[in-house]
């Protein structure tokens, strides 16, 4: 019984156990790599918010289908609203990344080259800073390790895609 004051009651262990179950679950954003096509080449639509780039995305809401999410927040983040899934439905998903959200990608073609930051109602402003349209190699060099690998998935599929069309 001498050994009582250091059962795994601790403070620090309350908190590892609660980044543990954190850590568990998994918070699923869901969000559209918009494409256009001009002169030929394919650009992107990446948004930056702080120092991070990235296309747009967000929480899925409890009771939404993940692609309903998606281009909810294509819109709301973007407005763009004419986008079409030329390539199908299928879906990049990161790994876990920020206390476990995962994002889920699809593509989209879009004719809207304009993009109109939306107001975020919780923060009273737009919640990213900047918007571009770039080619694959801009989108590239903007991008984190976790974007960089939805980018290598759409164009890997993008440039299949484009060799059974020709």
């Amino acid at each position: 019984m001498l050994y009582t004051s250091f059962l795994p009651n601790t403070m620090a262990t309350r908190r590892l156990r609660q980044r543990r179950k954190r850590a568990k679950r998994r918070t699923l954003s869901a969000g559209v790599i918009p494409v256009r096509f001009a002169e030929g080449e394919r650009l992107y639509l990446m948004l930056r918010a702080f120092q991070y780039w990235d296309f747009p995305k967000g929480k899925v809401e409890p009771g939404e289908e993940p692609l309903d999410a998606a281009c909810r927040e294509v819109q709301e983040e973007a407005g763009i609203t004419d986008l079409e899934f030329c390539w199908g439905y299928e879906f990049f998903e990161t790994g876990p990344y920020a206390q476990g959200k995962v994002a889920r990608y699809y593509i989209g073609r879009t004719a809207t080259q304009r993009v109109v930051l939306g107001v975020n109602p919780e923060l009273g402003r737009p919640e990213h800073h900047e918007h571009r349209w770039v080619s694959a190699a801009e989108a590239f060099d903007l991008a984190s390790p976790r974007v960089q690998e939805v980018l290598e998935w759409a164009e890997q599929l993008l440039r299949t895609e484009q060799l059974r069309a020709d």
